[in-house]
C-alpha cells in the first residue's frame, strides 16, 4: 500500500461525516417544510486493497480503505403512501358529499318556525279559521296571506337550492381546472427527473414535490401509479418518472400523466368558455375516452351532488330534492284548485262565474319547475273570490273552507287531474311524502358527515404512520448531528496521527551519524 493510504482512509472519512452533517442540516432546516421527507447519506465502504487477481501484492489479508457517501436518499415507505392516497380520495367524496347536505339542510330549515311544513300548517289552520266565519274579510285576508306565504316559501327554497347547486357546479369547474394542473405540473416534475437521475444523482426535493402533488391529486378523485425507469447511468433508487391513472368504478386505470405528457380530463355539458357545468352532467374523459368515476374523491362527491345522468335519468342530491319540491307544489295547488273550483264565492251575482275560480295559478299539465311558477291566481286580488261555500249565496256556509284544509289529508293514490292524469305524487299526503324527502335528507347527511369522520381519523392514522417514517424528528436528528460530529472529529484526529507519523518518518528517520 501507498505511504500516504491512511491520510486518504481519514480523509475520506471526513468528507462522509461531512455530508452527513451537511444533509442533517438539511433536514432540520425543512422540519416544518410541507411535504419534505427526510433523508439519509447512504454509507458505503470503498473498495478493499488488494484487488483479487493474479498479480496481487502479497499481503496477510485485504484491507479497508474507507467509506464514502454512496447517495443522499430519502426515507420513505411507498405502500404508506398508497394507503394514505386511498384514504384521502375517501375523504375528499364524503367531505364534497357532507358540505352540500349541510348546505342542503340550512335551506330546507325543518323543523323550524319558519320551514315549509310550518308555513302549510298554518295556511291549513287558516281555511279552518275561515270556516267557522265564512264572510268575514279579515278571515279571508289572512288566508290569502297565508297562501301567498306558502307559494313565496316554494319559490325561495326553489331559487336558493339552485342558487346552491349552481356553486357546486363552479365548483366542479373549479377541481377539474385543479386536476389539469396538477396533471400539468406532475409532467413537467417528471421531465426535470428523467434529465438528472441518468447523471448518476437521486433528485430528493423533485420526489417530495411529486409526491405533495400526488396527494393532492388523490383528494379529486382515485388514483393509480407506476414509475417508469430514466435509464442512463440511474442509480438501482432511482425513482424515474411516474405515469399517473384515475381508477373508474370497474377497477380500470384511464391515464392522466404518461411520462412527460399530461392530458385533460373534462366534464359535459359546460357552458361555453367558462367551462362551468350547466346541466346534469352526462359525461366524464381524458382526452376523449370515457371514464366513469367511482363513488371516491370530491370530485365524484360535487357531481353525485350537483346531478348527472344515468340511464337517461337525472340523479343526484339536489335534482332530486328539487324534483321532490315540483312534486309537492304541483300536486298541492292543482288538487287545491281542483276543489277550490267546485265551490262558490260571495259575488252577489247569479252568474255561473260565482264558481269554478281558481285559488292558485295555473301549473299546466308539467310539474317541472312548479315550485318556482307557483303564484295566487289573478282571481283572488278579489278577497270576495275566495271559495268558502258549497252553495251559492247560503250564509254561515263554510264547508268548502274545510275541504280545502283536508286537501292536506288527500291520498294522492286515490285523486287524478282534471284531464284523468295521474300526480307526480301517486301515493300518500303531501305531509307524509314532504317528510319523507326531509327524513331521507337527514338520514343522507348523517351517513355523510359519520362516514366524513371515519375516512378523516382513518387518514390521520395513515399520516401519522407516514410521518414516523418520513418526518423530521428534531431530536433524532439532534442524535445524528452528534454521531456524525464525533465521527468527523475522530476522523480528523486520525489524519492528525498518520501525519505526525509521516513526519517521524520523512523529516527524524535516517539522520544517524549526521
Amino acid at each position: 500500500m501507498s505511504t500516504f493510504s491512511g491520510l486518504e482512509v481519514a480523509r475520506r472519512g471526513m468528507v462522509a461525516q461531512q455530508n452527513a452533517l451537511y444533509t442533517t442540516g438539511h433536514n432540520i432546516s425543512n422540519a416544518n417544510t410541507e411535504g419534505y421527507t427526510r433523508q439519509r447519506v447512504n454509507f458505503t465502504a470503498t473498495t478493499p486493497y488488494p484487488n483479487a487477481s493474479l498479480n496481487q501484492a502479497k499481503t496477510a489479508g485485504q484491507m479497508g480503505t474507507g467509506v464514502e457517501a454512496g447517495s443522499i436518499q430519502r426515507v420513505k415507505e411507498s405502500f404508506l403512501d398508497v394507503q394514505y392516497r386511498g384514504e384521502n380520495s375517501k375523504l375528499g367524496y364524503w367531505n364534497s358529499r357532507a358540505t352540500g347536505l349541510d348546505k342542503m339542510e340550512q335551506v330546507m330549515n325543518e323543523p323550524s318556525e319558519s320551514g315549509l311544513a310550518k308555513t302549510m300548517d298554518r295556511f291549513w289552520q287558516s281555511l279552518q279559521d275561515l270556516a267557522v266565519n265564512p264572510e268575514d274579510a279579515g278571515a279571508r285576508s289572512v288566508v290569502r296571506q297565508r297562501g301567498l306565504a306558502v307559494t313565496e316559501t316554494f319559490q325561495y327554497l326553489s331559487n336558493s337550492l339552485n342558487a346552491v347547486k349552481d356553486d357546486i357546479g363552479n365548483e366542479i369547474n373549479v377541481s377539474v381546472k385543479a386536476i389539469n394542473s396538477i396533471a400539468t405540473q406532475i409532467s413537467k416534475i417528471n421531465e426535470q427527473i428523467a434529465e438528472i437521475e441518468p447523471h448518476g444523482y437521486l433528485p430528493n426535493d423533485l420526489y417530495d414535490e411529486r409526491d405533495r402533488l400526488l396527494d393532492q391529486l388523490s383528494s379529486y378523485a382515485e388514483i393509480k401509479t407506476d414509475t417508469v425507469k430514466s435509464g442512463g447511468n440511474a442509480l438501482s433508487i432511482a425513482e424515474g418518472m411516474v405515469n399517473v391513472s384515475i381508477v373508474d368504478k370497474n377497477g380500470n386505470a384511464v391515464s392522466l400523466v404518461s411520462g412527460k405528457e399530461a392530458k385533460t380530463l373534462s366534464v359535459s355539458p359546460t357552458e361555453a368558455g367558462t367551462g362551468v357545468p350547466t346541466d346534469p352532467i352526462d359525461g366524464v374523459s381524458i382526452d376523449g375516452v370515457a371514464i366513469e368515476l367511482k363513488d371516491t374523491g370530491s370530485l365524484k362527491g360535487l357531481i353525485n351532488t350537483f346531478g348527472y345522468v344515468e340511464g337517461g335519468e337525472v340523479k343526484g342530491l339536489y335534482p332530486e330534492m328539487l324534483d321532490q319540491l315540483d312534486q309537492i307544489a304541483y300536486s298541492f295547488a292543482t288538487q287545491f284548485n281542483a276543489v277550490h273550483s267546485e265551490g262558490y264565492t260571495l259575488a252577489s251575482s247569479t252568474d255561473a262565474s260565482v264558481s269554478g275560480k281558481q285559488f292558485f295559478a295555473d301549473l299546466g299539465t308539467d310539474y317541472k319547475g312548479a315550485a318556482l311558477r307557483i303564484g295566487l291566481s289573478d282571481d283572488i286580488q278579489n278577497l270576495n273570490n275566495i271559495a268558502a261555500s258549497t252553495q251559492y249565496n247560503e250564509a254561515g256556509n263554510g264547508q268548502n273552507s274545510l275541504n280545502l284544509a283536508e286537501v292536506k289529508n288527500t291520498n294522492f293514490a286515490a285523486v287524478t287531474t282534471a284531464d284523468g292524469s295521474p300526480y307526480p305524487i301517486t301515493a300518500g299526503t303531501i305531509q307524509a311524502f314532504y317528510e319523507s324527502a326531509i327524513g331521507k335528507m337527514a338520514v343522507d347527511s348523517q351517513e355523510a358527515t359519520r362516514l366524513k369522520q371515519n375516512s378523516g381519523v382513518l387518514r390521520d392514522s395513515v399520516e401519522m404512520n407516514r410521518q414516523s417514517v418520513s418526518g423530521v424528528s428534531l431530536d433524532e436528528e439532534m442524535t445524528n448531528m452528534i454521531k456524525f460530529q464525533h465521527a468527523y472529529n475522530a476522523s480528523a484526529r486520525n489524519l492528525t496521527v498518520i501525519d505526525e507519523m509521516l513526519d517521524t518518518i520523512i523529516n527524524r528517520m535516517g539522520v544517524v551519524g549526521r
